[in-house]
C-alpha cells in the first residue's frame, strides 16, 4: 500500500520533504525507440538543449531497464505490475493467450479490468489526467464504439485524450482518436504531430490554471519521437550534414568516450565490438555510405525537433511558475530500433525494401510524407551504444534506456547520476507516492492484480541510498534474461526448438558492464543458480509456461544473428579483464 505524504522522512531538496506537502503536477514524457546514448546529456552528438538542461536540474540514470519493446514497457510504466501478469507481454496485435488467474480479463492484448492504472489512482487523488501521443495498449479489434473501447484511455482514468490508437503512425497525416472518436487526419501542410501534441498541453494546462487552479494535473505526452516514421522537415535534417558520413564506428567511439568523460560509464571499460551482423561502415560501398548517412541525418534531425517542441512545454511551465510544484519524468520505453538491417524507405515494416538505388535517387525524400522511413540496423548500435544488441533484444541494449526525473523545484544535487537498478515497472508507484495516491487493493468488487514496483523515492534524495530493487526477470518471444545484483543471465530461443536446448550466457556486470565475456563455462554452478531464479520471477508474475514464437518473428526482429558461432558473437575491442 502507497503511504501518505504526511508520513515521508528524508529531504530530497535542501528546504523540503521527500514529497512535497502540496501535491505536484506531473508530466511524464515517453519518448519511442531512443536508445541510451541518443540524447545529448548521455553522450549523443545529437543536439537535445532543453532535455540536457533537464538533466542539470534533475538526475539522470544508467541503470533504468524497460521491456525492449513500446507495449509491454508502457502497460508496465501505466500500472506499476510486470507485462504477462497484464497479458501485455508484446504487442497487442500479437497477443496469442491470456494469463491465468484474472477471470475477467477477457483476451490477451486487453489490459485486465481488475488492474488499477496509474491514472485512475491520480484521479481518485484529486488530479486531472490527460493522455496526448502514442497509447498503444488496445487490442486491435477495439474502434472506440460503445462495447468496443473498454481499452481506450477515457476507460481506463484518463479525462482527456487525444492519441494514436497502435504502434506508429505518420507524423504528418496521422491517424487520431480524440477520446473514443476518431478525428479527420489533418490536412494542413504545415501540421506535424510533435508539435501539436504539445500545443494541445499548453492549451490544457493554461485551461485548468483559468478554471481549477488549485487541482492538480497529471500529462502523459507519448511522443512518436524518434520511431518510425522518421519525418521532420528538411531544415533540421541539413544540420547534420556532413555528421553521419563519418559512419557508425566513429561515431560509437566518439559517444562513449563522452559518456565516460560524463560519469555514465566506467572509466575504465572498453567498447565492445559491433555484433555479428552488423557491417563495419568502411566495408560499404560508396552508395551505401551516402544513402544511410541521410538515414541517420534525418532521425537526428527528429529527435531534435522532438527536444524543441519537449523545450516548449517546459518552458510554458516556467514562465507560468508551475515548474516549482511538477514532478518531469523523462523516458525511453526500449532501445534503439531494430527492425530492418537495409533500412526501409517507403513503409517502416511491410513489403519488401526499397532498393539502394532507388532511394539514393530520391534521398531528398526522407523526412518528409511521401517516406515513412526506419533507419538501417547498424545505426541502432550507435543508439545503443556502449550496450551490446538493441530493442527487442534480451541483452542490455534491449532493454536499457534513458531516464531523467527532474522533481518539484529541481534535485537537491542537481545534476546528479544514479547507477542503482531501476526498472520501468517502478515508476508508477514512486509517481504515486508523489502525488499521495493509493492503488486500489480491489476493482469492482475483485481483488486488484497486484502491483510489483517499487518506489525510487529514496533514490532520488540520496546518491547513496541503497538499491530498491536488485532482482529482474525479463521475457519476450521466448528470450530470456535475469538481472541479480550484478550478475546477469541471459539466453536467445530459436523458434521451433525446445526451450531446453537454449544456451544460457553468464555476465558479471560489475567487471564486464556491456555483457563481453560468456562466464557460463567457467561459473556454472552460478549460472544455475540464476536460471532457477528467473523460473521463480517468471513463474510469480504469469511469463510461465513459455510460448514458441512463430518462425517469422526470428527474421523480423533479426534474431537470426544470436546463432553465430559464440567465438564470433563475444568478441571485444579490448574490454580489460
Amino acid at each position: 500500500m502507497i503511504v501518505g505524504v504526511a508520513s515521508l522522512a528524508p529531504a530530497l531538496f535542501a528546504t523540503g520533504p521527500a514529497v512535497p506537502a502540496k501535491q505536484p503536477n506531473v508530466v511524464v514524457v515517453v519518448l519511442d525507440d531512443a536508445g541510451f546514448s541518443d540524447l545529448g546529456c548521455y553522450g549523443s552528438e545529437i543536439r537535445t538543449p532543453n532535455l540536457d538542461r533537464l538533466a542539470a536540474t534533475g538526475l539522470r540514470f544508467t541503470r533504468f531497464d524497460t521491456k525492449a519493446i513500446c507495449a509491454p514497457s508502457r502497460a508496465s510504466l501505466l500500472t506499476g505490475v510486470e507485462p504477462h501478469a497484464l497479458g501485455m507481454a508484446d504487442l497487442p496485435s500479437k497477443a496469442t493467450t491470456r494469463p491465468a488467474g484474472f477471470t475477467r480479463h477477457s483476451t490477451c492484448g486487453e489490459l485486465p479490468a481488475n488492474v488499477d492504472l496509474l491514472p485512475q489512482a491520480l484521479q481518485r487523488a484529486g488530479y486531472s489526467t490527460w493522455l496526448l501521443g502514442k497509447w498503444h495498449l488496445i487490442p486491435s479489434w477495439e474502434d472506440g464504439a460503445p462495447g468496443r473501447n473498454s481499452s481506450f484511455p477515457l476507460q481506463r482514468g484518463f479525462d482527456y485524450a487525444c492519441f494514436f490508437k497502435m504502434g506508429w503512425t505518420d507524423q504528418y497525416h496521422p491517424e487520431l482518436y480524440e477520446g473514443n472518436a476518431r478525428l479527420p487526419v489533418p490536412a494542413d501542410p504545415a501540421y506535424h504531430f510533435t508539435t501539436d501534441m504539445v500545443d494541445r498541453g499548453i492549451r490544457l494546462i493554461d485551461a485548468q490554471r483559468r478554471e481549477r487552479p488549485e487541482k492538480p494535473f497529471f500529462l502523459y505526452l507519448g511522443l512518436g519521437v524518434p520511431h518510425a516514421p522518421i519525418q521532420v522537415p528538411a531544415s533540421y535534417i541539413n544540420r547534420y550534414a556532413g555528421v553521419y558520413e563519418r559512419g557508425w564506428d566513429v561515431l560509437r567511439a566518439e559517444r562513449f568516450a563522452r559518456l565516460q568523460r560524463l560519469g555514465l560509464v566506467p572509466a575504465d571499460a572498453r567498447l565492445p565490438a559491433l555484433d555479428p551482423g552488423d557491417p563495419a561502415w568502411d566495408a560499404l560501398n560508396e552508395q551505401e555510405r551516402r544513402v544511410y548517412a541521410r538515414f541517420m541525418a534525418t532521425f537526428a534531425g527528429f529527435l531534435e525537433h522532438g527536444d524543441e517542441q519537449i523545450g516548449r512545454l517546459v518552458a510554458h511551465l516556467e514562465q507560468t511558475g508551475l515548474t516549482k510544484d511538477t514532478l518531469i519524468v523523462v523516458l525511453s520505453d526500449n532501445g534503439a530500433a531494430s527492425e530492418s538491417k537495409p533500412g526501409r524507405f517507403r513503409h517502416p515494416y511491410n513489403g519488401g525494401p526499397t532498393p539502394l538505388a532507388e532511394m539514393d535517387a530520391h534521398l531528398d525524400e526522407l523526412g518528409t510524407d511521401k517516406t515513412l522511413a526506419l533507419y538501417p540496423r547498424a545505426w541502432a548500435t550507435l543508439g545503443s551504444a556502449p550496450y551490446r544488441r538493441y530493442k527487442l533484444w534480451p541483452h542490455l541494449g534491449g532493454v536499457r534506456c534513458p531516464l531523467i526525473i527532474v522533481p518539484p523545484g529541481g534535485a537537491r544535487d542537481a545534476g546528479g547520476v544514479r547507477g542503482q537498478l531501476v526498472d520501468i515497472v517502478d515508476l508508477a508507484p514512486t509517481i504515486a507516492e508523489f502525488a499521495g495516491a493509493h492503488f486500489a487493493a480491489a476493482v469492482d468488487g475483485e481483488p486488484a492484480v497486484p502491483v510489483a514496483g517499487k518506489s525510487i523515492v529514496p533514490l532520488l534524495a540520496s546518491a547513496d541510498a541503497a538499491p530498491v530493487r536488485t532482482v529482474q526477470f525479463f521475457e519476450l518471444r521466448g528470450n530470456r534474461a535475469i538481472t541479480a545484483g550484478s550478475w546477469r543471465a541471459l539466453t536467445m530461443h530459436r523458434p521451433a526448438t525446445p526451450f531446453s536446448d537454449d544456451r544460457w550466457e553468464l555476465y558479471d556486470l560489475a567487471t564486464d558492464p556491456f555483457e563481453t565475456r560468456d562466464l557460463a563455462a567457467a561459473r556454472p554452478e552460478k549460472l544455475q543458480e540464476l536460471i532457477l531464479l528467473w523460473e521463480k520471477e517468471a513463474a510469480t508474475h504469469g511469463a510461465l509456461p513459455l510460448q514458441q514464437p512463430t518462425p517469422q518473428i526470428l527474421s523480423v526482429s533479426g534474431f537470426e544473428d544470436a546463432f553465430v558461432p559464440a567465438a564470433s558473437a563475444h568478441g571485444t575491442t579490448g574490454t580489460p579483464p
